[in-house]
């Protein structure tokens, strides 16, 4: 089974594109879940998840955990053996789990799969193609949930760049083998994480500090 965990801090106005997308899936209904995990939202998304409460498992959390904490939280809570991160302002093409899955299953050699993703503006127009090995992103990849475990999780320590940091580890002891097919949508907008240059410069820091890089 394939657990595809979402997380959502604030994003009220995507989360729906996200989840439609999720459950949209090719692939077989009783082979995947769907986890949403709503990290102390202060907008509308605790409302809006009401409408999906019988499609996906949904948990709202009391305080804010940040982006990794709220990652692991889902880890912990997933069934399926598989896993994938979906951002909640971001979206799949319907095909994704079914791909990866099988990749995964038929090559006991790979410990991930990752994808191309398409840059899209905030209406979905596509912009970019990009190759996800010249330009890696935390989502849209498919880990062996024991093997996360095995390297510890996301560093709860790391508010951004905690995808560099997990891929670091990861990459010590594990593969990530790429699919050239643009299956995830990457939303570009002006709330982008990584266009806060101060948060950024800042842990890019923590990152070198942790791995003497």
């Amino acid at each position: 089974m394939v657990s595809l965990i979402i997380t959502t801090f604030n994003y009220a106005q995507y989360v729906e594109r996200a989840i439609r997308s999720a459950l949209d899936q090719s692939l077989a209904s009783n082979q995947f879940e769907v986890i949403v995990v709503n990290d102390a939202s202060t907008d509308e998304t605790a409302s809006i998840l009401e409408n999906y409460i019988n499609d996906v498992r949904i948990y709202n959390l009391e305080s804010n955990l940040g982006l990794s904490g709220a990652r692991n939280f889902g880890i912990k809570k997933a069934k399926g053996q598989f896993i994938v991160f979906l951002d909640a302002d971001d979206y799949l093409h319907k095909e994704t789990l079914r791909v990866q899955k099988l990749f995964l299953e038929e090559n006991n050699s790979l410990d991930a799969v990752s994808v191309d993703y398409y840059l899209v503006d905030e209406r979905g127009k596509h912009i970019e193609h990009v190759r996800a090995t010249d330009k890696p992103i935390a989502c849209g990849i498919m880990f062996r949930k024991d093997f996360l475990y095995n390297i510890g999780l996301y560093d709860e320590g790391f508010r951004a760049r905690e995808e560099e940091d997990l891929r670091i580890r990861w990459n010590e002891k594990y593969n990530i083998y790429n699919v050239i097919l643009p299956l995830y949508r990457y939303r570009m907008h002006d709330n982008n994480l990584t266009k806060n240059a101060g948060e950024m410069d800042k842990h890019l820091e923590m990152l070198q500090n942790k791995h003497g890089k």
